[in-house]
This record gives C-alpha cells, sequence and structure tokens, in this order.
C-alpha cells in the first residue's frame, strides 16, 4: 500500500535527518539561516504526520535535505569538528 511506503520513507529520512542535522555548524551568516530553516522543516514534517498528512511530511522532509545538501555544496555548512 502506498501510504504504507511513505510513512516507511519518512522514518527512514527522518532518522538520516536527525543524525546528520545535529552534526553541521554553519560557516557563515547564510549558513546559519540554512540551518534554521532546515531546522524548521524537520519540526513542520513531524506536525504534519502528527495531523496524518503524510505527503507534507515526506515534502518537508525533502526542503530539509535539499537546504543541507545546497549549503554544503555552496559552504554555507560544513560537519562540526566533534563529528
Amino acid at each position: 500500500m502506498l501510504s504504507d511506503e511513505l510513512q516507511e520513507e519518512i522514518e527512514r529520512w527522518t532518522r538520516k535527518l536527525d543524525e546528520k542535522l545535529p552534526r553541521l555548524v554553519a560557516r557563515d551568516e547564510p549558513g546559519k539561516e540554512i540551518l534554521e530553516n532546515a531546522r524548521a522543516y524537520r519540526g513542520d514534517s513531524q506536525h504534519f504526520l502528527q495531523d496524518d498528512d503524510l505527503i507534507k511530511s515526506f515534502e518537508s522532509l525533502i526542503w530539509a535535505w535539499a537546504l543541507i545538501e545546497t549549503g554544503e555544496n555552496l559552504g554555507h555548512l560544513k560537519p562540526s569538528s566533534s563529528s
């Protein structure tokens, strides 16, 4: 069933995001904004999941990942030295 598959994907990507987000630091002001927005999208995902809106929950995770990857690729984010 599609909803079961989507639920599994949400759980998988949430775990990965929860592992990655705390290990990132901002190199500059844009990086701080990127991290803030990625964390907000992570929170939005949880909110939508609690409301059983699986599509919006998954979309929020994708936005968070897109911000993180873009921030890393543009040099605004880096792994923390304690990672």
